[in-house]
C-alpha cells in the first residue's frame, strides 16, 4: 500500500483536510453583526474512527487500482493526483454516501464501467439477491448522477401496488436520493418522488414487505414449438440448468434465451453455456492480461448431461442493460453463426472483472484482463449489435407487448436458409 507523504502531523493533516473539504464556518460580516445573529448551516464531521476507516478504504482502493488494474498505464490518468484531489475528500466524508461517492468521481477516471466501488449496504443487497428478502419490487437503472429510471416493476409487489410505471424516474426516496447507504425494510413505508415521462411530479408511498426472489433461471414454453429461456444473471449452476432445458425439448424446438437486463457474472459460466450450442475446444475468445499476455478462451464442457451442443435454432435478446457475459456470449455465437441476436445494441461493458473485499464491508470491482472476439473485434465502447433491431419503449412495458420476442419467433419461424440470409443482411461488418 501506498501511504500518503506525511509533512504534517497526522493529526493536524487530517484536520486540514477536512477544513480543505468542508469549508471553515464564515465569521459574520459587520452588517450581519449589526442585523443580528446569522444563521449557519451545521457541518458534519466525521468522527476520528470514521477518518481512520476512510482512510483504509480509500487506500486499498487507490493501491488496488495502481496494482492491478488490467490496463498498466490507467488508460493515461495521473493517478498520484487522483489521490492527492480524492484522498482529503474521503477522509472527510461523514457517511457511506459521502464517502462513496468520492471513491466513485476518482473510479470515473478510469471510463470503465467495471471500475467501482459499493458500500456495505449494496454489497448486503448483492449477497442476498436471491433469498428471501423485504423489496420494492421495481428495478432501477441509472439515469444520469442522481436520478435513476424505473426499468420494470415487479407483478404482484408493493411497487405495482403504489402505481409506479416503467419510465418513470426516480427524483428521491424519503427527501433524498437513492443511495449507497440506503437499506430497504419490511413495512417501513417509503415516501418516492418520481416524474412521468410528461414530466409531471408523482409522490407515492411504497411499503416493502417480504417477497421470494426473482429465479436467476426461468422457462417459459406457453408458445407451441418456442422456449424461451430467461436468464437473470450468469450465476453458478446456469449451464447444469440449460442443459436440463435443452435436453426436455425435441429438436425441431425454437430456443430463446432471453438475456435483456442481465448484468452478466462468471465467466465460467459463460463458457458452461457456450458449450450447449458450439462444439468442444472451439476458440471463442481471447483474453489479454494486464502484462499483454493473450490467452485463447476455448469451449469447455458444462451443459449439464449433454453431451454435444444441441441442433435448435437459437436466438438471442439483448438490449442496452446487457452487460458482460451477456456481451461475451451473444458476441460468440453471431460471430459463429450460430444464433440470431435480436433488440438493442449491448451496453460494451465487456471487460473481465474481479470482486475484492474492502476494510468496512465494501466491494471493489476491477477489470483484471481485456477481451477481443474470436473474430478479432474488441466490444469494449462498442457492444454487440443485433441482427435484428427492435427497440422496447415504455408504453410496450405497460401494455405487456414484447416486440422484441414477437420479431425472434417470427425470425426462428423461418426456414434456416432465409435466417442465414436475413442475418447475413443486417450483421455488422467489422
Amino acid at each position: 500500500m501506498c501511504l500518503p507523504r506525511r509533512p504534517l502531523p497526522a493529526a493536524l493533516a487530517i484536520f486540514l483536510a477536512i477544513v480543505a473539504v468542508l469549508g471553515a464556518a464564515p465569521a459574520p460580516s459587520r452588517a450581519g453583526a449589526e442585523d443580528g445573529p446569522v444563521a449557519v448551516a451545521p457541518v458534519s464531521v466525521p468522527s476520528r474512527a470514521r477518518v481512520r476507516m476512510n482512510a483504509r478504504v480509500f487506500d486499498t482502493v487507490w493501491d488496488g487500482v495502481r496494482r492491478q488494474y488490467y490496463d498498466p498505464d490507467l488508460q493515461g490518468v495521473d493517478w498520484r493526483e487522483a489521490r492527492e484531489t480524492f484522498r482529503p475528500q474521503a477522509l472527510a466524508a461523514p457517511d457511506d454516501r459521502a464517502l462513496y461517492r468520492s471513491l466513485g468521481a476518482m473510479l470515473d477516471l478510469l471510463d470503465d464501467d467495471h471500475a467501482g466501488a459499493v458500500s456495505p449496504a449494496v454489497a448486503r443487497r448483492q449477497d442476498t439477491l436471491r433469498t428471501r428478502r423485504a423489496v420494492m419490487g421495481v428495478s432501477l437503472a441509472r439515469q444520469d448522477g442522481d436520478l435513476w429510471r424505473v426499468e420494470s416493476v415487479r407483478p404482484g409487489s408493493p411497487a405495482e401496488d403504489a402505481g409506479l410505471e416503467p419510465g418513470w424516474v426516480l427524483q428521491a426516496i424519503d427527501g433524498q436520493s437513492w443511495g449507497v447507504d440506503f437499506d430497504v425494510e419490511d413495512g417501513r413505508p417509503l415516501q418516492l418522488d418520481l416524474t412521468d415521462e410528461s414530466g409531471t411530479l408523482r409522490r407515492v408511498t411504497v411499503t416493502p414487505r417480504v417477497m421470494d426472489p426473482i429465479p436467476a433461471f426461468s422457462a417459459d414454453s406457453s408458445r407451441p414449438g418456442v422456449v424461451v429461456l430467461r436468464i437473470e444473471g450468469f450465476e453458478r449452476g446456469l449451464g447444469r440448468w440449460l442443459g436440463e432445458r435443452l435436453a426436455e425439448a425435441s429438436p425441431e424446438t425454437d430456443v430463446i434465451l432471453d438475456l435483456r437486463g442481465n448484468p452478466g457474472g462468471l465467466l465460467l459460466e459463460a463458457d458452461a453455456a457456450l458449450s450447449c450450442f458450439l462444439p468442444v475446444h472451439q476458440e471463442w475468445a481471447t483474453r489479454i492480461s494486464r502484462a499483454g499476455r493473450p490467452i485463447s478462451l476455448t469451449v469447455m464442457p458444462g451443459c449439464g448431461g449433454l453431451v454435444g451442443p444441441v441442433a435448435n435454432d437459437i436466438a438471442l435478446l439483448v438490449d442496452a442493460s446487457s452487460r458482460s457475459a451477456a456481451e461475451l456470449t451473444p458476441a460468440a455465437l453471431q460471430e459463429a453463426g450460430r444464433a440470431l441476436v435480436v433488440g438493442e445494441a449491448t451496453a460494451g461493458s465487456v471487460l473481465i472483472s474481479q470482486d475484492s473485499a474492502l476494510p468496512d464491508g465494501g466491494r471493489l470491482t476491477l477489470s483484471r484482463a481485456d477481451y477481443v472476439t474470436s473474430g478479432g473485434v474488441r466490444l469494449e465502447k462498442r457492444g454487440v449489435t443485433p441482427d435484428i433491431l427492435v427497440a422496447r419503449s415504455a408504453e410496450d412495458r405497460r401494455s405487456g407487448r414484447d416486440p422484441a420476442l414477437e420479431a425472434a419467433v417470427a425470425a426462428l419461424a423461418l426456414a434456416p436458409e432465409d435466417q442465414r440470409a436475413r442475418a447475413a443482411a443486417r450483421r455488422p461488418s467489422f
